[in-house]
């Protein structure tokens, strides 16, 4: 499987953050943005990953993401120059994906709970057709919708309804089999001109193929393209963090925990960083999980 990380569009919610900066190179407490997303997708693992941005944006975060090597993994980058619609990252990672499945993930999206891998890859096992991830909000007028029968399979998908059948907020994570390509190719733009994700989804929910996890009870998913939800974020992995000692999305303890590096590779990261408690603590975890 493919991943795709699509961290396009000008921010204008976070404006006057990202008047000078992408949304997804703010920092989500001690962490660029898109660490997060990445975060996701490797521990679903995989390991080549496309990373789709603005034009004006795309040096700066291949600057800090570089090659992926370091970590293990294969980056590479290309651009959508015009906000043409979140399906339009499967014609543009056309090439990309192959002959592979594709996982896509919207760059402002935050998800963390327990379990979260175990979940992931066994949706990649079980893929047929699509699998799209749900959770529980409390004004579900305000999102896409996903109704499902008994076993998970989605039975309708509405966008903002006015009278919502469920609470499953559909989130910005979609599992795809090679098939979403071109199914991506034959979309029609709406009348916003853009091609939309909820069309490639009806299409597999016509053809049966469309399932829904429910991400509930000690899950956290947020969208941080808001200043209140970027704080919000902020706040939520500040208190892990301190609360547990650990460190929520850090690529590299992950890579090294996914054997994509080995605890020397990890040690010599954290080194480069020394000055900070992340650079620390990537050389406590190497010495801990080395030893």
């Amino acid at each position: 499987m493919k991943g795709i990380v699509l961290a396009g569009g000008s921010g204008s919610r976070l404006y006057p953050l990202t008047l000078a900066t992408s949304k997804q190179l703010l920092a989500i407490y001690n962490k660029p943005m898109i660490y997060y997303p990445i975060s996701v997708l490797m521990l679903a693992g995989l390991r080549d990953i496309l990373v789709i941005s603005t034009p004006g944006s795309l040096p700066a975060l291949r600057n800090v993401l570089g090659d992926g090597s370091q970590l293990g993994l294969n980056l590479s980058y290309a651009a959508q120059p015009e906000p043409n619609g979140i399906a339009e990252a499967f014609i543009i990672g056309a090439d990309h994906i192959g002959t592979d499945p594709a996982a896509l993930i919207l760059g402002d999206n935050f998800f963390h709970g327990a379990g979260f891998p175990r979940i992931l890859r066994a949706s990649r096992e079980r893929l047929d057709g699509c699998v799209l991830f749900g959770y529980p909000v409390s004004d579900p007028e305000r999102y896409g919708i996903g109704e499902t029968d008994a076993e998970g399979r989605l039975v309708s998908i509405e966008e903002k309804p006015l009278r919502p059948k469920s609470d499953n907020a559909i989130t910005g994570l979609y599992f795809y089999d090679n098939d979403v390509v071109e199914i991506a190719r034959a979309l029609t733009p709406s009348k916003r001109g853009e091609l939309e994700i909820t069309d490639v989804n009806l299409a597999y929910l016509k053809q049966g193929r469309a399932h829904l996890n429910r991400l509930g009870r000690g899950f956290t998913w947020l969208d941080t393209g808001t200043h209140d939800s970027l704080l919000a974020a902020s706040q939520y992995v500040q208190v892990i963090e301190h609360r547990q000692g650990v460190r929520v999305a850090c690529l590299e303890e992950i890579a090294l925990r996914m054997g994509y590096i080995d605890a020397d590779a990890c040690a010599r990261l954290g080194a480069g960083m020394k000055n900070s408690e992340y650079g620390r603590y990537l050389m406590e975890i190497a010495q801990s999980l080395g030893s």
